[in-house]
């Protein structure tokens, strides 16, 4: 298979490159990025410089640019297309929503166009929870929940999923949505809550808490939602969305006690702060149509899979400074410069 995956060099992306690398070892790797602040092509040198270096190829362009996308396409041959490219922080899309609508709607519907004209194979378009809204205490998102999306990031990602609803009805473009909870793991930007604890935890800085911190978020390790993707890209059924979930409910104060505890660092860091608005109370999800249509299981519990990312930051304190640098942001902005 030759495999166009968008947003590769991100957080989910790099681990699904990794993985898909070392099962499919038939499949070659197309990377398309346009190597935002989140998108670090350092996470995939090892693959650029190594034994996959045949099977792997790295593409400096954005999914908003028709002709780049659809010529891109027709050059590799591409058979099939996972869409990952996303501006994905909530509190970046309270501040600005423009990038988010451009990217996550826009982008998306031109690079399903792009593959519906060209006669793409498979389009697998990755969501999130979020565009679910909020739950009470009781009760899971499944597949059949209304979409209700609370912040203008949820609400992106919700009009995506909604043009690649309208793209099979419409075109038949064989197009699978997933929707998945929160992911953990390495590589992941630190912005995000579980690396920004980890961060500020081990140089003894203050830890903000939205609101209360009873916030309730289900999380999964981001290996076990890579496999979901793989098994939505081999088996999915077309037109259908599939919710992927690691069936570990935790209140974010939870978690950052737990973090705490694993690096033995006092609670006191905690500082709540002011609730950011449209902050949803919890979220849970009903896997239970992509246990039996896909086979798809959740491998690791919440307590594996923390310890895994905590050892994997610990091991590459050199990965966390340099994407936090100024120097790197500024490496990157002028990389991006010279070859606009």
């Amino acid at each position: 298979m030759r495999l166009l995956v968008t947003g590769g060099c991100g957080f989910i992306g790099t681990n699904f490159i990794y993985l898909m690398l070392e099962r499919h070892p038939d499949w070659t790797i197309f990377n398309l990025d346009k190597l935002t602040y989140a998108g670090n092509r350092k996470n995939l040198l090892p693959v650029e410089q190594g034994k996959d270096k045949k099977r792997y190829h790295f593409l400096h362009g954005d999914i908003c640019d028709r002709e780049y996308i659809e010529e891109t396409m027709l050059k590799h041959r591409i058979d099939a297309v996972i869409n990952f490219a996303a501006e994905s922080h909530v509190d970046r899309s309270i501040n600005d929503p423009s990038p988010f609508v451009t990217t996550n709607v826009q982008g998306a519907q031109n690079l399903m166009e792009c593959a519906r004209r060209i006669g793409i194979g498979r389009f697998v378009h990755v969501s999130t929870d979020e565009v679910y809204g909020t739950l009470g205490p009781e009760g899971k998102f499944m597949e059949t929940t209304p979409l209700a999306p609370n912040s203008p990031y949820s609400a992106s990602k919700a009009g995506a999923d909604l043009m690649a609803r309208a793209y099979f009805e419409t075109y038949g473009l064989p197009v699978v949505i997933t929707r998945c909870s929160n992911n953990y793991g390495p590589y992941q930007f630190p912005e995000k809550l579980i690396p920004l604890v980890y961060r500020n935890a081990k140089t003894d800085n203050p830890l903000p808490v939205y609101g209360d911190g009873l916030n309730v978020r289900d999380w999964i390790y981001v290996d076990d939602h890579c496999t979901g993707v793989e098994l939505a890209l081999l088996k999915g059924r077309e037109g259908q969305a599939y919710n992927f979930g690691g069936d570990a409910e935790k209140p974010n104060i939870e978690v950052i006690k737990t973090i705490l505890s694993i690096l033995g660092k006092p609670e006191s860091l905690i500082t709540f702060v002011k609730d950011r608005p449209g902050h949803d109370r919890r979220y849970a999800m009903d896997f239970s149509l992509a246990r039996k249509e896909l086979g798809f299981a959740p491998s690791l519990n919440f307590e594996q899979g923390l310890k895994k990312t905590v050892e994997w930051y610990e091991a590459n304190a050199n990965w966390l400074e340099d994407v936090q640098s100024g120097a790197y942001r500024d490496f990157m902005d002028e990389w991006y410069k010279e070859r606009k």
